[in-house]
């Protein structure tokens, strides 16, 4: 029985594991470097563009993200004035971007937050160009304060790309359902659960490696 579930799961597991890891990668690559913008505009002195950014934040923290999936790809057949229907990957690509965006964006904010404000005036006093000053000086510590943070979302991350099921994607959790339907058995959620602690797994290791990078800013 077992070898039947393995022989039917591995190659559907396989196929679900690009969508899977493509999500996540193309997602953690967009809306990491994305939210630390976010982030400066959030902390702009101009009220107007601090406010637009903390709604966009808001809506995106406060509605959960299956919902934002949802809402992406069907909304244009409830609102046709949009003039466009997202496809499936589209959709899926907007909202984890725009949802990750949020959340590593107050990560970021509450990073930045935390530098001391003598160090923009050090920095000012050396002549040091506002760019330069968060780049090369501001920046790697604000990476280090906030990577356990950003640890946990991006392993959050990981197990939220299941949740792509709802618009018809196959993903690692959607062919263990399959399976499990096909053979009435519970054995192929036991080996896919395997499959994202392996990830989570090396994820952790790679994670613990960046942090180690920024050791030296104690």
């Amino acid at each position: 029985m077992e070898a039947k579930v393995l022989k039917m799961l591995v190659p559907m597991a396989l196929e679900g594991l690009k969508a899977t890891l493509g999500v996540f990668a193309l997602t953690l690559l967009v809306s990491l470097p994305l939210s630390i913008g976010v982030a400066k505009l959030r902390l702009s002195k101009n009220k107007i563009i601090s406010k637009i950014v903390g709604i966009y934040i808001y809506i995106m923290r406060g509605t959960p993200l299956l919902l934002q999936l949802m809402f992406i790809f069907f909304g244009y057949y409830q609102v046709p004035y949009i003039g466009y229907a997202f496809s499936r990957e589209q959709a899926i690509f907007i909202a984890f971007v725009l949802n990750y965006t949020a959340y590593f964006a107050e990560i970021f904010r509450g990073g930045i937050n935390s530098i001391d404000v003598g160090q923009y005036e050090a920095a000012m006093v050396l002549g040091l160009s506002k760019s330069h000053t968060f780049m090369k000086i501001i920046l790697p510590q604000v990476i280090k304060t906030v990577m356990p943070s950003i640890g946990n979302e991006v392993i959050t991350l990981v197990k939220d790309t299941s949740l792509i099921y709802i618009l018809g994607a196959s993903d690692i959790l959607k062919a263990a359902r399959s399976v499990s339907n096909v053979y009435a058995a519970f054995s192929p959620y036991i080996y896919i659960g395997v499959v994202y602690l392996v990830i989570t797994a090396v994820l952790t290791r790679l994670l613990d490696k960046v942090e180690s990078k920024y050791n030296y800013y104690r």
